[in-house]
């Protein structure tokens, strides 16, 4: 609708706008303190509390010269602004320059440009990035593995379209023949926090270009190691194999459908000694097998369901054309269509419990499209490779920051992003200041207030556990104090694990 000034159009006089809903009288109140994201003081607290924020800044390698350049508090909180506000561009960070609010919550002289933040990344060398950000994502983590859990392993396509360093033309199944980056994700299974993120160019897609980064994670983990790897069909494969076993690592990868794993199962689908079907109605069978290229015979494990229901098969006519062929649950009369999976393991399980071991990765997964979708992995790019690799892994460490804060709000059940954010951090927040006193006027905009100020009271007694325990030892480390806290309040100690299936860490 057409707005114009008030009567007379006097400077400074309102805006009268005809809206859908009557006429609306409009002021611009440029000189008051505001945020949209009101309630990013409680994680401000919980940051504070902990030391990881101040501890991150300390860290970080950036340095200048000249006495106008912004200060590394600056430049990282900012980053961290953009990664929390749900941004995936640099250009998206000119949105957050004016929230006054946010910087002082932060203790931030001021919100940094797009471009200043880009050239300060760019003063960071691989080398330093790597022994600065790796040993914070270990930190962020370590204190929650005192109980068996699960490594799973990932690599994720980044589409990229531009002229960036790495941008080549690899394994990319959603945008075929479009340059990319991989992620080679290290995730602590069902508490969904990463352990390392490493960026590739896109032709390094295959697990070999991981196989460096896995075992010098394992060997960091020391006494904490894994109970369990986990990986798809692009892990099973000597190398990551050899790495595993060297280290006397259970694992649990699944192979890929080559001709002899094709006929490996050709062979075993006649043998009478298939379990029974389990709740999901797969059965299982094991066998030994030695491919090529394999050092020796490992255990498999065959997986077999029966297709029950229609099937819909897509393919392309003259290579242009869709067409879908729908089928019955049978082609002919008496006939089964069965679905299968191979596995590779050293676990000396049952076999009932090797099907749900790895059916239970799908949590996983879900945890790796959330990164990449929900959170600013799969963004912020750059020509050079080096700023994108930093970016991810400060992109892991603030998602395992914002994981921890919502799971010391709600430690029944995990928040994703996508309804963490408007229900923990959205909220239109109007600072005054008098007398050397702040206070900030908070509007929730989310329909469950009552919801968030429980969820917000019980980080308040999470973080009031920390201090009062900070209190008595003066040398504590207040982040492994928070962590076990939460992880006691997720899964209380109810005696010793039993036999398994149960071995993964806390839910």
């Amino acid at each position: 609708m057409a707005a114009r000034r008030g009567s007379g159009d006097e400077p400074g006089g309102p805006l009268i706008v005809d809206t859908l809903g009557g006429r609306m009288h409009v002021r611009w109140d440029e000189g008051a303190a505001a945020t949209p994201h009101g309630q990013l003081v409680f994680f401000a607290e919980f940051l504070a509390a902990t030391g990881v924020f101040e501890r991150w800044v300390a860290g970080c390698p950036l340095a200048y010269r000249s006495g106008n350049a912004p200060d590394k508090r600056d430049v990282l909180g900012t980053l961290m602004l953009g990664l929390l506000a749900g941004h995936r561009r640099y250009a998206h960070i000119t949105a957050l320059r004016g929230d006054t609010v946010a910087a002082q919550a932060l203790g931030m002289n001021k919100v940094v440009s797009e471009d200043a933040l880009r050239r300060a990344l760019e003063r960071i060398d691989e080398a330093a990035s790597a022994a600065w950000l790796r040993p914070s994502l270990m930190h962020s983590v370590r204190e929650a593995l005192n109980r068996p859990w699960v490594l799973d392993i990932d690599a994720s396509i980044k589409p990229l379209y531009g002229r960036q360093e790495g941008a080549e033309i690899g394994y990319n199944p959603a945008k075929p023949m479009r340059p990319s980056h991989v992620l080679h994700t290290f995730l602590v299974a069902n508490l969904r926090l990463v352990l390392d993120v490493q960026v590739s160019s896109g032709k390094q897609h295959t697990s070999g270009h991981a196989k460096a980064a896995l075992g010098r994670l394992l060997d960091e983990l020391g006494d904490k190691a894994p109970a369990l790897v986990r990986g798809d069909s692009g892990y099973g494969n000597e190398g990551i194999l050899l790495t595993l076993e060297e280290r006397d690592q259970p694992y649990l990868l699944r192979l890929r459908q080559t001709k002899n794993v094709q006929r490996l199962v050709a062979q075993q689908f006649s043998r009478q000694d298939w379990s029974r079907a389990d709740n999901q109605g797969c059965q299982m069978v094991e066998a030994s097998l030695q491919l090529h290229g394999w050092s020796k015979k490992r255990r498999v494990v065959i997986v077999r369901q029966r297709i029950r229901g229609g099937i819909a098969r897509e393919r392309r006519v003259d290579g242009k054309q869709l067409k879908l062929d729908l089928a019955g649950p049978s082609v002919h009369e008496g006939e089964r269509l069965w679905e299968y999976a191979v596995f590779v393991t050293d676990l000396d399980y049952p076999l009932e419990a090797i099907g749900q071991l790895y059916r239970d990765r799908a949590d996983a997964e879900n945890a790796f499209d959330e990164l990449k979708n929900q959170w600013g992995l799969g963004g912020f790019t750059t020509q050079d490779i080096n700023r994108c690799q930093t970016v991810a892994r400060s992109c892991a460490l603030v998602y395992n920051w914002w994981s921890w804060y919502c799971r010391a709000a709600n430690p029944g059940g995990r928040l994703e992003a996508i309804t963490s954010r408007p229900l923990l951090l959205a909220a239109v927040g109007k600072a005054a200041s008098h007398a050397n006193q702040t206070t900030l006027y908070l509007t929730p905009l989310h329909g469950r207030a009552d919801v968030m100020k429980r969820l917000i009271a019980n980080i308040g007694a999470a973080l009031q556990h920390v201090k009062a325990a900070a209190e008595q030892f003066k040398d504590l480390d207040r982040w492994g104090c928070l962590l076990r806290y939460v992880s006691d309040r997720i899964a209380p100690v109810i005696g010793p694990p039993k036999p398994p299936p149960a071995m993964l860490a806390t839910g």
